[in-house]
């Protein structure tokens, strides 16, 4: 891997975002940054309030330091085929590690105690060590009050209390905790932060009990990741998604989030920020693809079940009788508010919990959802009667809802339009459908499911179509705006990917929107969205184009595509949503959607290079 960042003097306290590695126990996640510190962990679960959130705060948001206390350089490095995150610090008298982790001994939906364990051993020579851990309740907000107790500090606020407990001594500082320590070779110190309540109490984590979770949590995620079907030119990076796909898995419902985190800028210093800390309905339909191409049916059954639970609801709302996004317990309201006491990262605010997309109309996730129950019914378990009646249900609804404007596939917040993608969903939503009632002799009204299919499927061809662009374009009866989105038009097998008109369009979008092989969305000057200010270029649509050259058998162009965006990775090979103008990670992080066409791109290069 590459060196990860190097210490700072005299510069922004904000680390930038790809300088981080996640840990979690798929319950909730925390960031560990490159210099030591935690700088965002929600806990017990990943929609909670912030307990770290130095990263949206340096100074109010909280933060657990560990770091060397003499000048270093450090590098970090996932422990191999886990998601346990190393940090190695680089001194002129020594060098030690931070092991970070939270055990996982097992993904059973009652696990009480949410455990984060720092554990830091000295390799070679010695080195002096700081530690200081300020926790912010709330997302800063929540007071607090801390106890300390010999080698152990309770830090307690009204809704939430956890516990530390070190093998070195503790000092307080007034709402905060630090510890000066030095280690010699051979030498180690455990920190456990622990959250507590009536039924489960403060416990110490002695060296012994520390060893036995490093090993049992290696062990988890190597058993995990050892059921992968991946074995391509691109295994370390493949892998690496899944891990982090994994990560992003709550288990009590098997819900996928879009990313643990909320409200990274899409711009510095703008106002596209937000929280990423739900279930999309589209993203974890996505998900679904991308964990059965690996082989990991598992996950796709228990997401299969949380979408169950939400179909059978069959109350038709704004959205239809599916909302976009629910919370990660399957909860429909998440209502978005900020919070003005943060300054945000390097200053972009506002800072947002919830999210007000809810109640926006998305006609897409419908194609999302049904093409994953399309390919979990053909390479997991054959879906069960209910589910079909369920699916029955969606697709009757589309047939009578799919040709009106909608708020599109990017949330714009602009007002509603005939986005091409919403009706090129819609075909898919009904088409996979019919594949299945065919295939398996399911009870279906095909006739008025072929009508309309034939009918999006005309109306696209001939409304969404540009003869002054040469392409495909951003909604119907436009003749400019150009939509990266539209690289699903031959992923989807609505249109044929050597197709005159794909091609011809494949060329307009790589002369408008893609950058040295990154991919614009859309121009929001073209296409106005209703927010002020730019982006970067959008890693998932990066990841489709790479799919769209391989498809028409653009072999080089898409294999050198492909291997540059591996280069904007970061040193644990994360991304997040969006990389910047010079190259550097922007919006939340990591993000679900870039990972999984990254799996979904490889894989298919992988087969088409043979």
């Amino acid at each position: 891997m590459a060196d990860a960042g190097f210490e700072r003097v005299g510069v922004s306290p904000y680390l930038p975002i790809a300088e981080h590695g996640l840990i979690g126990d798929l319950h909730t996640a925390a960031l560990v940054g490159t210099n030591g510190t935690i700088d965002w962990y929600c806990c017990p679960r990943f929609d909670s309030p912030s307990v770290f959130g130095s990263i949206l705060d340096a100074n109010r948001g909280g933060s657990f330091e560990l770091a060397a206390d003499v000048p270093t350089r450090t590098r970090q490095f996932y422990f191999p085929d886990t998601n346990v995150l190393i940090t190695r610090f680089f001194a002129s008298d020594g060098v030690a590690e931070v092991q970070d982790f939270m055990p996982v001994i097992d993904d059973s939906r009652g696990a009480a105690r949410h455990r984060l364990i720092r554990r830091v051993i000295c390799v070679r020579g010695s080195l002096p060590f700081t530690v200081r851990v300020a926790p912010r309740f709330g997302y800063g907000a929540e007071p607090h009050s801390t106890e300390l107790l010999g080698n152990e500090a309770l830090f307690r606020s009204e809704r939430l209390s956890l516990s530390l407990t070190a093998t070195v001594p503790l000092d307080s500082n007034g709402p905060d905790v630090r510890s000066r320590f030095k280690l010699l070779e051979g030498e180690s110190a455990v920190f456990a932060l622990d959250q507590i309540s009536d039924d489960v109490a403060p416990r110490g984590c002695p060296q012994a009990e520390a060893e036995d979770q490093f090993e049992a949590t290696v062990r988890f995620w190597r058993r995990w990741l050892a059921d992968s079907r991946y074995h391509g030119r691109w295994r370390e990076m493949v892998h690496r998604s899944a891990l982090a796909l994994k990560l992003l898995t709550y288990a009590p419902t098997g819900a996928f989030i879009a990313a643990p985190t909320t409200s990274l800028p899409e711009q510095i210093g703008g106002e596209r920020n937000w929280d990423y800390r739900f279930v999309w309905v589209r993203d974890a339909a996505f998900c679904v693809y991308a964990m059965l191409r690996l082989g990991f049916t598992g996950e796709a059954e228990a997401f299969m079940r949380f979408l169950s639970e939400r179909c059978t609801m069959h109350e038709i709302g704004p959205s239809g009788p599916l909302q976009i996004m629910y919370g990660i317990d399957g909860r429909g309201e998440l209502p978005e508010r900020e919070l003005p006491h943060l300054e945000g990262y390097l200053g972009s605010a506002p800072v947002r919990v919830g999210n007000a997309a809810t109640e926006q109309l998305q006609l897409d996730i419908y194609g999302a959802l049904i093409d994953s129950i399309y390919l979990y019914d053909k390479w997991g378990q054959p879906i069960s009667s209910d589910q079909w009646d369920e699916v029955g249900v969606l697709v009757d609804w589309l047939c009578d809802n799919w040709n009106q404007p909608d708020d599109g596939v990017w949330e714009t917040r602009g007002g509603r339009k005939n986005f091409l993608y919403s009706r090129l969903m819609c075909w898919v939503a009904i088409e996979r459908a019919i594949r299945m009632a065919n295939r398996r002799g399911l009870p279906a009204d095909l006739p008025r499911w072929q009508q309309t299919r034939d009918v999006i499927y005309r109306q696209i061809m001939q409304r969404g179509w540009s003869p002054d662009r040469g392409a495909f374009v951003q909604h119907l009866d436009d003749h400019d705006v150009l939509d990266a989105s539209v690289l699903m038009m031959p992923m989807a097998k609505f249109i044929s990917p050597t197709d005159p008109k794909w091609l011809s369009t494949l060329d307009a979008l790589t002369a408008d929107l893609v950058s040295d092989s990154l991919v614009y969305r859309y121009d929001p000057e073209a296409s106005p969205d209703g927010l002020r200010g730019s982006e970067g270029t959008f890693s998932i649509c990066s990841f489709w184009y790479v799919e769209s050259l391989t498809r028409a058998g653009r072999m080089e162009e898409a294999r050198l595509a492909f291997e540059k965006m591996l280069t904007y990775a970061n040193h644990v090979g994360l991304y997040a949503e969006e990389i910047g103008p010079t190259g550097e990670q922007l919006g939340n992080f990591p993000q679900a959607f870039t990972h999984l066409s990254l799996i979904s791109a490889a894989f298919n290069l992988d087969r088409a290079l043979g």
